[in-house]
Parts: structure tokens; sequence; C-alpha cells
């Protein structure tokens, strides 16, 4: 799962852009008990999404041609020119020029060859996001792409990042883990979008997944605050339960609560 270790490659920070965004606020705070910390006037309506204190997500307002709607997985870079560069040798786009941010970091918005959206880091002040793979945290990212080979080869030329297969009931699902970092690193997955209906019409994308304890009870919560269930909890043997929403601006992510590790 994923972790806050600073690994070339690995997501270190993830936001979500909304309409609305003191709307959004109250699903998630009812989700996960999420508290919003505005970063001032000078942000633009940005701030820390905020667990116990510490920082797990941001999240701002759309409008006035900025964002789309959805969830933005970042990967970290040490040299945000250079990823951009090799995003645009790949096939890729580059959406956002890299630049300052407030002088926290250097952040660049990216496109993969399939169209998937995703931005890198190249941290200063701010690292990366403070908890991970613990309830109410990022746990767990996956590209759903038309072709997971071509997927897969894009990042490894654009971040460096390994794949490796792993088998399941229904079939092989592939890993991603940070260049040379080792399996046990592993911090995502890549899916054929085209095999599974609730992908129809969306294009390629990031889905993160947050660590819950209830995936019952964050999805019952989740369809009273207006969101959509577009997979009921299912459990995956050897992976956990699992549930697929979005919320009620159309934002996609998971939540799943893992199998205990077996010694």
């Amino acid at each position: 799962m994923l972790s806050t270790r600073a690994l070339e490659g690995a997501p270190n920070w993830i936001d979500l852009a909304t309409p609305d965004l003191d709307g959004a606020l109250a699903f998630y705070s009812a989700l996960f008990g999420w508290r919003f910390h505005s970063l001032g006037p000078d942000a633009g309506g940005y701030g820390f999404l905020q667990s116990d204190g510490r920082t797990v997500a941001g999240a701002m307002p759309t409008g006035a041609g900025r964002e789309l709607p959805g969830w933005t997985v970042y990967f970290r870079t040490e040299d945000a020119e250079t990823t951009a560069q090799a995003a645009e040798r790949a096939h890729g786009s580059v959406l956002l020029a890299p630049g300052e941010v407030m002088g926290l970091g250097r952040m660049a918005g990216l496109a993969d060859s399939a169209g998937a959206v995703f931005r890198v880091w190249q941290p200063g002040e701010v690292e990366g996001l403070d908890a991970a793979s613990e309830p109410g945290a990022l746990c767990w990212v996956e590209l759903h792409t038309p072709d997971v080979a071509a997927g897969a080869a894009f990042y490894h030329r654009v971040l460096g990042l390994e794949t490796s297969a792993t088998a399941f009931p229904d079939g092989m699902y592939t890993c991603v883990n940070p260049p040379g970092a080792g399996e046990d690193t592993m911090f995502g997955g890549v899916v054929r979008s085209l095999d599974d209906p609730a992908d129809a019409d969306t294009g390629a994308y990031w889905l993160p997944y947050f660590a819950v304890t209830d995936p019952e009870g964050v999805t019952e919560r989740a369809r009273q605050g207006g969101g959509t269930v577009l997979l009921p909890p299912t459990t995956v043997p050897g992976v956990g339960r699992m549930a697929r929403l979005t919320d009620p601006y159309g934002a996609r992510f998971a939540v799943i609560r893992g199998e205990p590790t077996q010694s």
C-alpha cells in the first residue's frame, strides 16, 4: 500500500476540484471526518483536507476556466520540467506548465497518451501528504485505461514506474511500484477500462482509493449525501472489501478495507 516515504515516482499528493466547495466539504466530512484548512485569499480558495490535524488531501473550487471537477493524483519528481518534457516525448500532453506554487514546491499538470490527467509535484517546503494507508487517507491509486501495456509503458518512460503481474480469481492484475524500490512498495495498479461497464464514456483516468474500516457505512453515507454508488461493497479475495463511488458532483473515488497482512 501507499506510504508517506519520499520515493521518486510515487504518489505524494492528491486534490479535489469541485464546483461547490462547501457542499463537497460537507459530503467528505460525513464520510471520513475530514476538516478543511484554508490557505487564505492568496490561494484562490485552495486548502488542505485534514484528519486529526494531518493533511490527507487538498481541495479547491472550480470555475473561471480552472480545473474540471474531480480528483487528481500527483506523483513525486525531483524535476518537474524534465518530467513534463518526458511526458511530451512519450506522446502525452502538458496541460499546465511547470511552475512554483506559493514557495511550497513546483508543480506541472500533465495527461498521458490516453488522456488520463495527472500532476507531478517537486517538493519544496511541502514534501507531500502527512498520512497514507490508514483510515480516512489515500492508500492506493489505479489507472483505468484502454490499453494496459501502453499505459504501463508511458509511466515507465515518464516516471520510471515498474510493473508486475498478480494473479486473482478473475484474472491478472498489473501492479505498479516506484523505480528500483521493489514490489513491497507497490502503490497502485493498471486496469483495462474497456472491461468495466462503470467506465463507459469516461475515458482514461486515475482512481484514488481511501482506506476505511466500514465500507458499508461509508457507502450508505455517500448515498445519503447525494453521491452515486458505481460498485456496491464487494469482497475481492486476498485484497479486501471495496466500493466505488462518486461524490454529488461526479468526482470518482473508491474506498477499501484491506485484508489483514498475513505473517
